[in-house]
C-alpha cells in the first residue's frame, strides 16, 4: 500500500534526527579538542579517548537504528537495531525470538514501537517485543515507575492526524502510524494498568 508523507513531516523527522545526533557528535568534538590539549596528562588524555570512543558507539548506534527505522529497513534485523539504540539507557529490551521471525518490514514496524514504548518510561523500565497470536502482527508491553502517554502523542497515531500540529517530538508516531498502515496493520494503543502500556499492530484480517 502507497502511503505518502508530506514534506513538513519529512522536515521534522530530519529534526528529530539531527536532535539524536548531536549530543553524541558534539561530545565526540568535545573529546577531540581536550586530546589536542597540549598541558594535558595521560590520564586525563585517557578519559577524553573513553568519552571519545562512547559517543562514537552511541552515534554508530543511532545511526544503524535510524537507517532500519526510517529507510528500507535492509542491513540489519529490528532486534540488533533496536539492542543498539537503547544500549545504556534506563529503558530495557526484552525482544522476544518470536519477533525476530516476523518479516523484515513487520521488524521495522516493530522498531518503530520500540521508541514510542521507550519515550513513555521517562523513569525507565521494560520494554518487551512479542509476536502476535499465531506469529502475526506485534505486542510490545512497556512498563516502568511511571508513565507519560500524552494527548498529543497519542494524536499523532491515529489515521487523521493533524500533521500542521506535529512536532519535532511526536513527528515519530505519527511516521510509525503510517508505516503500520502502508503494512496493512492497525495500531492499538491502551493502559492496562498503573506504570503500563501495551501496543499493538494488527495484521488486517
Amino acid at each position: 500500500m502507497a502511503v505518502m508523507v508530506e514534506l513538513r513531516v519529512m522536515e521534522l523527522l530530519n529534526a528529530r534526527l539531527c536532535h539524536e545526533l548531536i549530543s553524541p557528535v558534539g561530545a565526540i568534538n568535545n573529546g577531540v579538542e581536550l586530546v589536542a590539549e597540549e598541558d594535558a596528562d595521560a590520564d586525563f588524555q585517557r578519559d577524553a579517548m573513553k568519552l571519545i570512543a562512547s559517543s562514537a558507539k552511541t552515534a554508530g548506534h543511532r545511526l544503524n537504528f535510524y537507517r532500519f527505522a526510517y529507510g528500507s529497513g535492509r542491513g540489519s534485523t529490528g532486534k540488533d537495531a533496536a539492542v543498539g539504540l537503547l544500549e545504556g539507557g534506563k529503558v530495557k529490551l526484552d525482544w522476544n525470538d518470536s519477533a525476530s521471525a516476523l518479516p523484515l518490514e513487520w521488524q521495522r514496524l516493530a522498531g518503530n514501537l520500540v521508541v514510542i514504548a521507550a519515550e513513555v518510561l521517562p523513569r525507565g523500565g521494560t520494554v518487551q517485543v512479542a509476536a502476535g497470536e499465531g506469529g502475526k502482527g506485534i505486542v510490545i508491553n512497556a512498563g516502568g515507575d511511571s508513565v507519560n502517554l500524552t494527548a498529543e502523542l497519542r494524536a499523532a497515531l491515529t489515521d487523521n492526524a493533524d500533521t500542521d500540529a506535529l512536532t519535532a517530538r511526536t513527528v515519530h508516531g505519527y511516521y510509525t502510524a503510517r508505516v503500520a498502515e502502508s503494512l496493512g496493520a492497525k495500531l492499538e494503543l491502551a493502559e492496562p494498568g498503573a506504570g503500563k502500556v501495551l501496543l499493538t499492530a494488527k495484521p488486517a484480517s
